[in-house]
């Protein structure tokens, strides 16, 4: 079989899921201004996949690498493809838009054009333009004395064609055309409330660059203006790191920050009808090709629409109902958490149990004077992080504080290089990972001293140490004082803070040498299981499946007779239900209110199932180029939880959609009764119940 026949390339297969984040902007059935939030998540998406995917496949274009990968596709073939497929989603994208403000100005509130106010608004607005928003812009001329200006990536200009006022022009000739370019200030709102009609309990926003464009000759006297339409520049933002090379790792990570204002445009974002002499100039100066212009009818960067959105007051009726995150039973009443770890493991489940867990363990541990020492895993931190606070008062008090901080992760590195320095500044001890590996393990490890003998408390996630984003991913973790998992614990901590062989670990199994012979192992017995006869099952949930061994292995499992089940949000690679090679498995993706984050593994084990929690999903880059952690939940109670978890998304026949063998999705057919996995939990008082729903 063909490997395009046998694969689904990974970057077509992401434009499937972003595709299903726009559906999900298209659901009538989702609250009006949830929409207008899935909306500005295709955006966001679409910007962070042009400036590091599209820009990888446009590098090695320029290369002239011509070496199909295991999907089947060039970099050139692959770059057309992708163009074609992103323009198509733009145009629905905006056209979702149009019908999105339809429908709110139904309800009372409208972006308008300033051509649409009444005279007393006009004079308000222009007001408003130059008390607070002209002093802020700076005009930049392109001609010989002014050179074309550093445009910075998915900022949002302004390209202006003016003619001198009151210049003669000989006969036969055309009169000469002077370009400008002008930033809208992403320091000011993008949305501006204009004052109410009379009488009218109406909202009108006016968008920034509207109300720039409409006095724009106030920058430029002397000058009339011929044109003015919005663009925008997306430039390669991947980090290109020499490692080995670097005297010091935080130095150069700083310095690839400011190289990465100065990437390589990848997509240029015109606004429709912009002027041919502003259009030649960005063509020229920008080096774009043909296929990397996008002419957008709208708005351009609809990512506005998160915070336009979060700002509208009194219009609950038109968002998701409130929900608040309940504090874990097992520890709420209870003065001391690290008492009740000594008697069981606790499982929790965010966002429907609160991370305030997560910060209150950390706390208690940091101000317990039994506690002599606090080991933990930074990725990605939230901005105002008691964590981080937490961590530092530990060190203060003179406790051993060993953090390590991930400066590598993606669009977080100025965020996490911060934080870094004030770790340090408060006494913990800092360390920024493996050369050439990131350290995507999410771990914590406190160490008490109780009765002459040290005893270990570990928390195991399958997300990051961030309260904001627990609010809005799923996730699991796992709190437990298992001697197994705390000796693994402290294994792993001395191998990415010192000199240390790999381990032989007695519960973990780890990336990048030990975790893919261990999901290797799993599977393998599971095809014994079939053979045999027995029962054999594999039910998995991640985010992404794109590594071409993990893959093939599980169509071997499948040709074995053993049943797949696969819970995968966004990229899959895998190619489901073709005959003789994977009928036996089946995928689904959920896109609902919050963002499917965990990673959780069930094997059958002959009818007796083993449950993994991990925070690798089954890529390339988490099982060979990253530390990653797959922990197993012994506890049965919390297996037969998680157990249910799985259970529960695969019946899920209100936003699952099945992925098909032609590598496209559909929404799931069942005649069951509805049932939507998110909102099915959040309507349980306690997660850990959810078990009843099954029995």
């Amino acid at each position: 079989m063909s490997s395009s026949k046998k694969y689904i390339n990974r970057d077509l297969s992401w434009l499937e899921f972003n595709r299903r984040v726009l559906e999900e902007a298209e659901d009538a059935g989702t609250p009006l201004l949830e929409r207008l939030q899935f909306l500005s998540i295709v955006q966001s998406n679409l910007d962070e996949f042009m400036s590091v995917r599209v820009a990888g496949l446009q590098a090695q274009s320029k290369a002239g690498f011509i070496k199909t990968d295991f999907t089947g596709y060039t970099p050139q073939g692959l770059i057309k493809r992708l163009m074609k497929r992103t323009t198509r989603m733009v145009k629905e994208q905006y056209r979702t838009y149009r019908d999105l403000l339809r429908l709110l100005a139904k309800e009372g509130v409208s972006l308008t054009a300033f051509r649409e106010l009444n005279d007393e608004q006009k004079t308000t607005m222009t007001s408003y333009f130059k008390q607070i928003i002209y002093p802020v812009l700076t005009p930049m001329a392109v001609d010989q004395s002014r050179p074309f200006p550093l445009l910075h990536s998915k900022e949002l200009y302004l390209a202006v064609v003016l003619k001198p006022e009151g210049q003669g022009v000989t006969e036969g000739e055309e009169e000469k055309t002077f370009c400008a370019i002008v930033q809208v200030p992403s320091i000011l709102a993008r949305t501006i409330l204009v004052p109410g009609r009379k009488n009218s309990r109406k909202l009108s926003y006016l968008l920034l660059e509207d109300l720039i464009k409409e006095h724009i000759g106030l920058l430029f006297s002397g000058y009339r203006t011929v044109a003015v339409h919005a663009f925008r520049v997306t430039r390669n933002s991947d980090l290109t790191l020499n490692e080995e090379g670097a005297e010091d790792l935080l130095q150069e990570i700083e310095k690839e920050l400011r190289r990465r204002r100065r990437g390589l445009p990848v997509r240029l974002e015109v606004e429709k009808g912009i002027h041919l002499d502003a259009l030649e100039l960005l063509s020229d100066e920008l080096e774009m090709e043909g296929e990397a212009f996008d002419e957008i009818d709208g708005p351009l960067d609809l990512g506005f629409l998160s915070k336009f959105v979060a700002m509208l007051p009194n219009y609950e009726h038109l968002r998701y109902p409130k929900h608040e995150p309940v504090y874990p039973a097992e520890f709420d009443g209870e003065d001391d958490m690290l008492t009740v770890l000594r008697e069981k493991d606790v499982l929790v489940y965010h966002p429907y149990e609160s991370f305030e867990v997560v910060n209150d363990f950390i706390l208690e541990a940091a101000a317990d004077p039994n506690v002599l020492a606090i080991k933990m895993t930074l990725y990605r931190v939230s901005v105002n992080s008691v964590l981080i606070q937490a961590l530092s008062s530990a060190a203060e008090s003179g406790k051993q504080v060993t953090v390590v901080v991930e400066i590598k992760a993606r669009f977080d590195e100025a965020r996490n290089i911060a934080w870094a320095r004030q770790l340090e500044k408060a006494g913990c001890h800092v360390v920024y990972g493996l050369v050439g590996l990131k350290t995507h393990a999410k771990i914590t490890l406190v160490v008490r001293r109780e009765a002459n003998n040290l005893r270990r408390y570990v928390h195991v996630g399958t997300g990051n140490y961030n309260e904001n984003t627990a609010r809005l991913y799923t996730d699991a973790g796992l709190f437990t004082s298992h001697p197994d998992i705390g000796a693994d614990a402290t294994a792993l901590f001395n191998e990415m803070t010192g000199y240390s062989t790999p381990h032989l670990w007695s519960s973990f199994a780890v990336a990048p040498i030990g975790l893919k012979p261990k999901l290797f192992e799993l599977i393998d017995r599971e095809i014994g299981h079939a053979l045999s006869g027995r029962p054999a099952r594999i039910v998995a949930k991640m985010n992404s499946l794109s590594n071409q061994s993990m893959i093939d292995k599980l169509y071997q499992a499948s040709q074995a007779g053993v049943k797949i089940e696969l819970i995968v949000r966004g990229v899959c690679c895998l190619r489901p239900g073709v005959p003789g090679l994977s009928e036996n498995i089946r995928v689904i993706s959920i896109v609902d209110r919050y963002l499917e984050h965990a990673r959780i593994l069930s094997v059958a084990g002959g009818g007796d199932d083993e449950v993994y929690i991990s925070s690798a999903d089954w890529m390339t880059r988490n099982l060979s180029r990253r530390v990653e952690l797959m922990c197993p939940v012994y506890d049965p109670g919390l297996r037969s939880t998680l157990m249910n978890i799985l259970e529960m998304n695969l019946l899920d026949n209100v936003k699952a959609r099945e992925l098909l063998s032609t590598g496209s999705y559909e929404r799931v057919k069942s005649p069951e009764p509805p049932l939507r996995s998110q909102f099915q939990a959040a309507d349980i008082p306690l997660w850990k119940s959810i078990a009843a729903a099954f029995e």
